[in-house]
């Protein structure tokens, strides 16, 4: 893909934009995070993990109160699962499906059906792509959709039914949270950075050129991305995107944390691919939407592999700030590469 630079030309709903239509925040991407830096900042950090936006507040803290009313009133007995059964797995995966299509929905009703906001604070000036046939039925919806529906949601109930019936025949340790409070607390923390250390990892594997080519290309179809593209994702890539959960298999633990930790997978993307940096609501300041950092990735594919709340792109030199020296670094990098 070409890119021209990033030379503001022209404003667009208010945003000052490229040659190209992107845009992107004044500031770039968001700093690394506090917690690692050097010499310590402890305000910072607890800024970070206890402020609004931060780590806990309000996403996290939202995701984990989903895990846990999943557990208490959708999730079928323990006593059940003993036997793999059609009954309690269809009833996961239709619970599965329909969370995730609400969930999902609500982001691409408000932003790419309705556009009430328009192209403002939006990182391109495209919407979901139609007449393509690298899509299925030329449809970028459609094809998102159905990738993030039927394999996602095959894969993630299928780790999640394996799971229920390990701990329902006590072949994995569990955790109970009565005799173990603080733990059970630390850990339902946790989880979020333990992601990102795993879907790190698993990316730059994803972007090994085998791969890439049997799988990952799926994903990166989706230059301009929105939030169905965030699961859109081969069968391949699902099956090793979902596969941190398997630390619950050897770290005692809750099956809310094993829900918390899947349900953070399959729910979080739509916002990460959102493909706006923030949302306007009345009377408030603007909330927190997309991630521009993940966005960088779509465009360029070979930076920003992480997020910066675990911030391995900045150690190891794969960090795409956002600054006109980033964007050159790439223009120069791919121009190379496009003649060897």
């Amino acid at each position: 893909m070409d890119d021209k630079g990033s030379e503001k030309k022209e404003l667009v709903d208010g945003m000052p934009r490229d040659s190209r239509g992107f845009w992107q925040p004044e500031k770039g991407t968001a700093p690394p995070n506090p917690l690692f830096s050097w010499p310590p900042k402890p305000g910072a950090a607890l800024k970070w993990f206890f402020g609004i936006p931060g780590y806990l507040f309000p996403w996290q803290v939202i995701y984990m109160a989903i895990a846990i009313l999943t557990w208490l009133y959708l999730q079928p007995a323990l006593s059940r699962c003993v036997e793999f059964r059609i009954d309690w797995i269809m009833e996961m995966f239709v619970r599965n499906v329909a969370m995730l299509t609400i969930i999902t929905s609500l982001w691409h009703l408000r932003f790419w059906s309705l556009k009430s906001q328009g192209l403002k604070y939006k990182y391109t000036t495209e919407w979901m792509a139609k007449g393509k046939r690298k899509f299925l039925k030329s449809s970028q919806l459609f094809d998102n959709v159905f990738w993030t529906l039927v394999s996602g949601g095959i894969i993630w109930t299928a780790y999640e039914v394996i799971f229920m019936w390990a701990y329902a025949n006590q072949i994995i340790p569990y955790l109970d949270p009565k005799e173990h409070p603080i733990y059970f607390v630390v850990m339902l923390c946790s989880i979020q950075l333990w992601r990102l250390f795993h879907f790190y990892w698993a990316h730059r594997l994803l972007h090994w050129p085998p791969l890439y080519r049997a799988a990952h290309y799926l994903h990166h179809k989706n230059i301009n991305i929105g939030p169905w593209s965030g699961m859109a994702m081969h069968p391949i890539e699902h099956i090793l995107y979902f596969s941190g959960v398997l630390i619950h298999w050897i770290i005692p633990s809750h099956p809310i944390h094993v829900l918390m930790n899947t349900q953070h997978a399959a729910f979080t993307p739509a916002q990460g691919h959102l493909g706006f940096e923030t949302f306007e609501i009345k009377g408030t300041k603007n909330v927190p939407g997309g991630s521009f950092f993940h966005q960088l990735h779509h465009r360029y594919f070979e930076c920003n592999y992480g997020e910066q709340d675990l911030p391995f792109d900045h150690w190891f030199g794969t960090s795409h700030d956002g600054s006109p020296e980033a964007h050159q670094r790439m223009r120069e990098k791919r121009k190379k590469s496009h003649n060897i």
